[in-house]
């Protein structure tokens, strides 16, 4: 549903909520979460993790229509 970019940002959102919290039973740093977001189609549907768990040698899964599905969705509203 969501780019990577798009999950990226937002993961750092919580990320950097939770630690703002301050909550005596969060870690100070690297907060774990799994965050399941549906959209308004049953196919439609992101899981966003927390950054710090990807890195050049273990990269985010890259799904092609979510990269482009922006453009593609926006094109079809233009042709009513």
């Amino acid at each position: 549903m969501f780019s990577v970019k798009e999950k990226q940002e937002i993961a750092q959102l919580i990320e950097d909520h939770l630690i703002k919290l301050n909550h005596p039973e969060m870690p100070k740093e690297r907060p774990s979460f799994n965050l399941h977001v549906r959209g308004a189609e049953s196919w439609s549907w992101a899981e966003i993790t927390p950054n710090w768990k990807y890195s050049k040698e273990n990269p985010p899964d890259i799904n092609p229509w979510n990269e482009k599905a922006r453009e593609a969705l926006a094109s079809e509203g233009d042709q009513d």
